[in-house]
């Protein structure tokens, strides 16, 4: 298969399995969603969904957040992991949008990169679930998908982007960011599939040999 037929195909298996994909981060705003991204650096999902109810009970908004102690948000996050960075960040960024932006988060790329904590990755799934602005998320399932099925080479998670983006339809990449990630939790893991396994891998690659251990 070329390039383009094996993204034609990945998209056709992708939106039959998942039409209907939901945001995987418990949420019920742009802030609590802001949030939520920020935290699963480095973590699962599952681990944030088990720390946000405490977190949005102390605090929900951005007002209320602002006026929170790090070490009262540490102590509720710290599972998250990069501790106590986040919490310092999650605290600050309630600040600055209070501050700077009457308490809201802005559909900006430009504004949202520039709260603390909040990289290309997070502000891409911001702008993409909560204000459904065309973005592509690469997290690390969709970096290492896109390299086995041969749609980027691998090299570097703003390579991958690119390429995804040049290979699917605008329309396509707020919802395929998810169907990926799905598919890479419950088909095609980094420990269950070794790029034989699964149905997409297979027939992508029909004659590729197991990878090395």
């Amino acid at each position: 298969m070329k390039r383009i037929e094996r993204a034609s195909y990945v998209d056709r298996q992708l939106q039959e399995l998942y039409p209907a994909p939901p945001i995987p981060l418990y949420h019920r705003d742009p802030y609590t969603l802001l949030v939520a991204v920020l935290l699963s650096a480095q973590c699962t999902d599952e681990r944030v969904n088990q720390v946000t109810p405490a977190l949005f009970r102390l605090a929900d908004n951005p007002q209320s957040m602002a006026q929170q102690s790090v070490t009262d948000v540490d102590a509720i996050v710290r599972s998250c992991g990069l501790t106590p960075r986040k919490a310092e960040s999650i605290v600050g960024l309630s600040r600055i949008l209070v501050e700077q932006h009457e308490g809201n988060v802005p559909a900006d790329w430009a504004a949202l990169e520039a709260l603390p904590g909040v990289g290309h990755k997070t502000a891409s799934v911001v702008m993409a679930q909560a204000f459904g602005v065309p973005a592509f998320p690469v997290d690390t399932h969709i970096h290492r998908l896109a390299a086995r099925w041969g749609l980027s080479n691998g090299h570097s998670v703003e390579r991958t982007e690119r390429d995804l983006k040049r290979l699917f339809p605008q329309s396509r990449w707020n919802e395929l960011h998810l169907q990926i990630i799905y598919y890479g939790r419950q088909h095609c893991s980094a420990r269950g599939c070794d790029g034989t396994k699964c149905e997409i891998c297979r027939t992508c690659y029909p004659n590729r040999k197991p990878l090395k251990k």
